[in-house]
């Protein structure tokens, strides 16, 4: 029997050559492969020995070869192709044992070229793997450094059965097609956003217990990121206690990390159902959370709570009396970590600095799933002062207004349509989100805030699209409103605030999230 090993990720090679050796395999190998078993004191061919050919420019080209694929992609139930073999004087290859060029982590280096990453495109990996794959009934074919264990003992027992070997075969088509993924989205980064044709790749983080609810089954997967490595997010997070998360903790702190990681300024957010039900930003982390949790006590009991700041000691010693499910930071100091640890089960996630404000997500795709397809778009992500107020009443806001206001519509995006913030001194003070018609989500937002209303200014995520929402707010005692204008009914709505002197500013963006 036959094997040839040409790996990158040398973790657990030397055993599992050993293992095959010790049941009579010949190995066979190039470049780095060979020379890691070779000074480990194993016998070991050169793939040349197969190919009566040396390899060629620079490495190119070692393995393409009939003496390679012909003894792999033969059939054995196949007289005819057996005989073709034995009159061409090529033989059996039994086990391909490859993974290929590191060619993610490679164009992830700062300053890497073009010329440099083609260079880590693996041509004769793929090729390999793909012809063992086809002919998985005749030949093992092994990506995974952690398979070479369970294909050791099945060989030991004599036989790999046709199921395990099916399994090899999925696996090595997967590790090729998340391969061909990162190649295309490296070519295509600064040109085409939406291709005719797209894949996106994945790799399971872990299974979880179940789906949104305990009847459906559910696993986390991270996308594959090319050119640069991936942002600061939930996926990427450490876990550093409390229980195992669940499908919708991972929904809610996904949502409670891109609000908190959107301001400038430390902020606390407080999430429940996606929707940030406490938001402030404060020079104090710990009074932007006791102002976050002010807006809304009592939703943001068994709440995730996200911070875009390291944790100190006062802000775990402000959260300690309210359960969470989840506290997610950028990382926590010792002392704070030792306070939030008592609570056993809050999940604490770290998930490393963003940039604060930049909305570090920005660079990739939104996915959404619908029956039978997705649709796909860049994230509502616009650079800080790129959006144009236009005062449209004849109050203009006063500039601690128009602070508010700028907070609120930063704040307002991250909120479920139809949706409105009532927000004062950089905090928001009540929320109405998801509403089929607006001025139910102004109700909403005034019962919440109640008194602090007064004095406070309005974020609406689009127009009002009749005036009564306008003078809901304000007979709330609002005294200044942000929206995108748009609206037919603009000019009643702008009629309604000069009515109330509330000071009206259009930013022509609109901020749905549905």
């Amino acid at each position: 029997m036959r094997a040839i090993l040409s790996v990158s990720d040398k973790t657990g090679l030397v055993d599992f050559a050993r293992g095959l050796i010790d049941l009579k395999f010949e190995i066979y190998s190039t470049g780095g492969t060979k020379k890691a078993l070779t000074d480990a004191g194993l016998p070991v061919h050169s793939v040349s020995d197969i190919t009566g050919f040396p390899e060629i420019l620079d490495g190119r080209v070692k393995t393409l070869h009939p003496g390679v694929h012909g003894g792999i992609l033969a059939r054995r139930d196949l007289p005819a192709h057996l005989a073709e073999l034995e009159k061409n004087r090529i033989g059996l290859i039994d086990l391909v044992a490859v993974n290929l060029y590191p060619f993610v982590q490679t164009v992830a280096k700062a300053g890497v070229t073009v010329e440099e990453a083609l260079e880590n495109i693996d041509i004769g990996g793929p090729t390999m793997i793909r012809a063992s794959a086809k002919n998985f009934p005749h030949v093992l074919v092994v990506v995974d450094p952690a398979d070479y264990p369970s294909v050791l003992a099945q060989l030991r027992q004599g036989k790999v059965g046709m199921e395990a070997r099916q399994h090899l075969a999925l696996k090595a088509f997967q590790h090729t097609a998340l391969y061909d993924t990162a190649i295309s989205q490296y070519l295509r980064r600064d040109h085409e956003a939406f291709p005719p044709d797209m894949t996106v790749a994945m790799k399971k983080r872990f299974d979880l217990r179940y789906g949104e609810n305990p009847h459906q089954k559910a696993a986390f997967y991270g996308e594959q990121v090319v050119g640069g490595g991936g942002s600061a997010s939930v996926t990427s997070a450490v876990q550093l206690g409390g229980k195992e998360l669940s499908y919708n903790n991972i929904i809610d702190a996904d949502a409670a990390w891109n609000a908190a990681t959107d301001f400038f300024a430390p902020t606390a957010v407080v999430v429940k159902h996606t929707n940030p039900c406490g938001l402030s930003s404060h020079d104090s982390l710990a009074e932007a959370y006791r102002r976050a949790f002010s807006g809304d006590p009592i939703s943001a009991f068994g709440g995730i709570v996200a911070f875009n700041r390291t944790v100190d000691l006062a802000t775990a010693e402000a959260m300690k009396d309210v359960f969470y499910e989840i506290v997610i930071a950028p990382g926590y100091d010792d002392d704070a970590l030792e306070v939030l640890r008592k609570k056993k089960d809050m999940r604490i996630l770290a998930c490393g600095e963003a940039p604060a404000g930049a909305a570090s997500w920005a660079a990739s795709l939104d996915y959404r799933r619908v029956k039978g397809g997705f649709l796909v778009q860049t994230p509502d992500a616009l650079p800080e002062g790129s959006v144009h107020l236009r005062t449209v009443t004849r109050r203009a806001p006063t500039e601690a207004e128009l602070r508010d206001l700028l907070f609120g519509w930063r704040a307002v995006k991250h909120v479920k349509s139809n949706a409105i913030l009532i927000v004062k001194d950089a905090t928001v003070l009540g929320m109405g989100a998801g509403q089929p018609n607006r001025v139910t989500s102004v109700h909403l937002a005034l019962r919440r805030a109640e008194d602090k209303a007064r004095g406070a200014v309005v974020a609406s995520d689009a127009f009002f699209p009749f005036a009564d929402g306008v003078e809901l707010a304000a007979q709330g005692g609002v005294t200044a409103i942000i929206e995108p204008g748009g609206s037919l009914r603009d000019k009643e709505a702008i009629e309604m605030a000069d009515k109330y002197n509330v000071a009206m500013v259009f930013t022509g963006v609109r901020h749905f999230k549905h």
